[in-house]
């Protein structure tokens, strides 16, 4: 046999194999690499979030709050041997970053799932990513309608939208306070647009739009364009959908130029350090909230008391606070899923588990159902008022009726 015909037939017996790998089945392919972010002693997460800059309170919070519940579940020997892992990092809520980040997470750390993002610009950016990898997102700290609609198998939201934060704002305003003339102040991006259609929608109840609607940049605090439409108006209540420094500081132009409606803010605002940068002296301001308020005492069970506890026990001297208590039930909820979905986990087992959670208890009237097309966990809507530095709940806007009356 010639040298030419031997080598033909190496070549050709390469070929057949190398074309003999191509037709393995992805399940063998899965079989040998195992579930991503998956091992006998690690369940290991994803989390973009801003850690610094303008909104880096917020995703501070969040992922201090998650992790108080994941280290204590951690330390009892995690979830069927296998302890839950977050590779955090720092998007400063830049969506260019986040989506960096969320490949970096996917390609190469290989993550089970996509946990506690932060904002609304950087979160809907990843969508497509999540669809096309078939990786679970959970627990993130925004209300954005374009994360529940259209429904995604893979998108598990677990506090109430911003829909239904300004839809509750608006019909108090309007019904209780019996106030019609409302501007809208919002960032100019996806999060303030979602707030300000959420609230011309609510208004449209009433025959009602907004009588002036001013905007800023995100990442900056530039407001005075913005403030100078608004004040014009003559506006009795301002719905505020931005971050806690351009809030902060519309509200102290407010007292400067004494312009005092109602100012009323969405979650996302971050309630204690709005309190902080508002400072003592202002005029009315409310704030809704996607869950209740932390409570030191209760039932140890209720999760507004184990997140104070375990925060303390965790992060010593670290304030309570509305949003951590958010990433508290966010690593609650994730935990769940995977107690549920068995030792032998998958990323379809899980989803299978959170969406087999009917009217799952979270204590202080939290109340978690998911669905086979349902993906939106909380639904309640709580308010709170700004006194003497701290946002504290209430239900009688009676009250607030009152002292505006009153001035």
């Amino acid at each position: 046999m010639s040298r030419t015909v031997l080598t033909l037939i190496v070549v050709c017996l390469a070929l057949a194999l190398v074309l003999g790998g191509c037709n393995a089945t992805s399940e063998d392919t899965i079989g040998k690499k195992g579930v991503p972010g998956v091992t006998d002693t690690e369940i290991r997460l994803g989390s973009s979030l801003a850690l610094t800059g303008h909104a880096g309170y917020l995703g501070t919070q969040t992922l201090r709050g998650a992790l108080a519940y994941l280290r204590w579940v951690n330390e009892a020997g995690g979830i069927y041997g296998r302890k839950i892992t977050i590779k955090a990092e720092d998007d400063s809520y830049d969506p260019p970053r986040c989506l960096a980040n969320t490949q970096h997470f996917i390609i190469d750390n290989n993550v089970f799932a996509l946990f506690c993002y932060v904002g609304t610009p950087t979160t809907v950016k990843v969508l497509p990513m999540v669809e096309e990898a078939r990786i679970p997102l959970i627990g993130m700290f925004t209300g954005a309608n374009g994360l529940r609609e259209p429904f995604n198998r893979y998108v598990v939201n677990i506090r109430a939208s911003y829909y239904q934060e300004t839809g509750a704002a608006v019909r108090h305003l309007v019904q209780d306070l019996g106030i019609k003339k409302i501007a809208v102040f919002y960032q100019y991006d996806a999060y303030g647009f979602d707030g300000l259609v959420g609230t011309e929608l609510a208004l449209k109840e009433f025959h009602l739009e907004p009588v002036a609607r001013g905007s800023y940049i995100r990442g900056t605090q530039d407001v005075t364009e913005g403030f100078n439409k608004i004040a014009a108006s003559g506006a009795e209540a301002v719905v505020m959908v931005g971050t806690y420094g351009a809030c902060a500081r519309f509200i102290r132009l407010a007292k400067r130029h004494e312009f005092s409606p109602i100012f009323y803010n969405v979650s996302f605002v971050g309630a204690e350090e709005l309190a902080r940068r508002i400072g003592p002296g202002a005029p009315p301001v409310l704030m809704s909230q996607v869950v209740p308020q932390p409570k030191e005492l209760g039932d140890p069970d209720d999760a507004a008391v184990q997140y104070v506890t375990l925060l303390e026990r965790f992060y010593p001297g670290e304030t309570p606070s509305f949003v951590g208590l958010e990433g508290f039930l966010n690593a609650r909820i994730l935990v769940e899923g995977l107690r549920r979905a068995g030792p032998d986990l998958t990323r379809e087992k899980f989803i299978d588990a959170i969406a087999s959670l009917h009217n799952y208890e979270l204590g202080s009237g939290m109340t978690v159902t998911y669905g086979k097309h349902d993906r939106q966990g909380l639904e309640d809507v709580h308010f709170t008022r700004l006194v003497n530095g701290r946002f504290i709940p209430f239900t009688d806007w009676n009250v607030i009726r009152q002292q505006r009356e009153a001035r």
